[in-house]
């Protein structure tokens, strides 16, 4: 027997879904995270600034404004668009909470161009990836090390310097961080000054 949602069920679901396509297209995630960091644009903008063709950067803006991670912020043209904050927590078999925010888009925007992160989401999927980013945070705060992220993930411990060292000017970017932890890039600068 199947069960009708409450609306407020399909909203999640609906929300869901419309996060699902940042996080499986990066240029998706790149035009969000361009207008989450830049407050709004319009199309022509956006077309000059991620070096998009026109017609895409059309079909990307209007798929992102139907799903709700962009609105439009004037009625008259042309159009301005603004990121619509995202925050979303996911509970997988009541032990693992993803939590899906801009951060995270902004990691996946850079699949593209960052072969870490891509390779690291072919080999651990986007899930792996907001995990990881988690680690980055508390690594960043001097919450855990590369060993003890190694050890959570299952991974070689230089798999996980690696991605920490990725994520980490996303983590930058998009929190503020009283207590920073040092970083293997930190202390081969300061070995290096002792020299």
């Amino acid at each position: 027997m199947s069960q009708t949602a409450s609306s407020q069920e399909g909203e999640i679901v609906r929300d869901f879904l419309s996060i699902a396509d940042l996080l499986e297209q990066p240029q998706l995630a790149r035009i969000y995270t361009y207008l989450y960091h830049e407050g709004e644009a319009t199309v022509g903008e956006l077309i000059d600034a991620l070096d998009l063709p026109q017609g895409t950067a059309y079909t990307y803006v209007n798929q992102l404004t139907d799903t709700g991670v962009l609105a439009s912020t004037i009625d008259t043209s042309p159009q301005r668009y603004a990121a619509v904050e995202i925050d979303l927590t996911l509970t997988i078999d009541g032990d693992r909470e993803y939590t899906i925010s801009p951060a995270l888009v902004a990691a996946v925007a850079r699949r593209a161009t960052d072969d870490t992160i891509d390779s690291y989401i072919d080999r651990h999927g986007v899930h792996g990836l907001a995990t990881a980013l988690t680690h980055t945070i508390a690594r960043e705060q001097g919450e855990t090390t590369h060993r003890l992220v190694a050890d959570d993930l299952g991974i070689t411990e230089l798999e996980a310097e690696v991605i920490l060292q990725a994520l980490r000017p996303i983590v930058r970017e998009h929190f503020s961080l009283e207590n920073s932890g040092a970083s293997l890039a930190d202390v081969v600068d300061a070995e290096n000054l002792d020299v």
